[in-house]
């Protein structure tokens, strides 16, 4: 079992295993702040801080018996106990959690989330029914704001779900372009439904752009530098060089949000169709815009 299911259900033992599943949210991201490496990353979402991994992880354990969901409750079913497997580090601050928040419902655990992390509650929909003036205001400030149009570029190699939703919002990006050819992927969050969800209650619009991507066999036995720049050349010379109306379209669409991101797989920006394609809209038109690869 991965670890960080150990640690799910080790904290819904230590609250008489059944918690509803905003206050689980809200008690992880308490649980994940005090640990040196956090088995859990959040973002900003409908209610708040989520981990969508977190989440993932529970319905999961629904199939295995160790969960049920029981109306707006997770129950933890399994009689194991969890809490004996977990590192000494991270036994002592579930202790901590219980000690702190035991009997705290969940309205009292939105306020203070809400409060003590003003970030994670600005996609939140239920604001002013948690938070006065004040504090509603101190939300609003923690918002990210950038001026100017950019064009981003980024890959999700290397990282999770939340950290990458986590650099769109940071950069303000309102549009994000998948240009995979193909949108799935073994990586959770990252196949095109996921991706769509995700971003719908992050406050992004999603978007697939499969015309500009390459077929997944020409991406095969790319085993150095020089055999994906023969790709990219060939890319540039077919791909970009036949879809010129929908690099015009795209590049409407940047004028329009302002701030866009394309997106694909590598993480390396030199290993990647969407550098090109991201040269190419700068030098179609006369249209000022930076460029910034994340």
């Amino acid at each position: 079992m991965f670890y960080r299911r150990k640690i799910l259900l080790s904290l819904l033992q230590s609250f008489d295993n059944k918690i509803e599943k905003i206050a689980l949210q809200k008690l992880l991201l308490l649980f994940s702040e005090l640990q040196t490496k956090p088995a859990f990353h959040f973002v900003p979402y409908k209610f708040g801080c989520f981990s969508f991994q977190a989440n993932a992880d529970l319905l999961t354990m629904t199939k295995y018996g160790q969960v049920s969901e029981n109306g707006n409750y997770w129950v933890s079913s399994d009689k194991t106990e969890f809490s004996s497997e977990l590192k000494e580090e991270d036994l002592s601050v579930l202790r901590t959690i219980r000690k702190q928040y035991y009997g705290k419902t969940k309205e009292e655990l939105l306020k203070l989330t809400y409060t003590k992390f003003p970030y994670y509650s600005i996609n939140s929909t239920i604001l002013h029914q948690v938070l006065n003036d004040t504090e509603y205001q101190n939300v609003l400030h923690s918002r990210p704001h950038q001026e100017g149009t950019v064009l981003y570029t980024i890959g999700y190699e290397g990282i999770n779900f939340e950290e990458y939703l986590n650099k769109l919002i940071f950069s303000d990006v309102k549009l994000l372009c998948d240009v995979r050819r193909n949108p799935i992927s073994m990586k959770y969050g990252f196949s095109k439904s996921q991706l769509k969800k995700g971003w719908e209650g992050g406050g992004i619009q999603y978007l697939h752009l499969p015309v500009f991507g390459i077929e997944s066999e020409k991406r095969q036995e790319l085993h150095s530098q020089s055999a994906y720049d023969s790709l990219f050349l060939q890319y540039r010379k077919v791909i970009l060089a036949s879809t010129i109306p929908q690099q015009e379209e795209l590049l409407g669409l940047l004028k329009a949000h302002k701030r866009v991101a394309l997106t694909c797989f590598e993480a390396n920006i030199h290993q990647c169709h969407r550098t090109h394609l991201a040269q190419s809209l700068f030098h179609l038109r006369n249209f000022p815009f930076e460029l910034k690869h994340i």
